[in-house]
């Protein structure tokens, strides 16, 4: 069992949707939060999660948001609909 640590950031495209960056690993829980956190002031929006799992069979726990800062993405995704 292995945990992933991951911070993705958006920024505001045309249309005001927003448009994901590359998704950025973290070493551990601190430096996700430190990521996130430096992250946010430059982007529209910031989620930092972990996500456990077994990649050799591919079963995965839901994803743990850690952190999260500006606007929610999965909230402006359902109004793209």
């Amino acid at each position: 069992m292995v945990t992933y640590f991951v911070v993705q950031s958006f920024q505001r495209g045309n249309k005001g949707m927003l448009i994901p960056d590359a998704p950025r690993q973290a070493r551990d829980l601190s430096h996700c939060e430190r990521l996130a956190l430096a992250l946010a002031k430059d982007s529209a929006s910031v989620i930092a999660f972990s996500r456990s799992g077994d990649p050799d069979v591919g079963a995965w726990d839901d994803a743990v948001i850690i952190a999260q800062y500006g606007e929610d993405p999965a909230e402006m995704l359902e109004t793209a609909h």
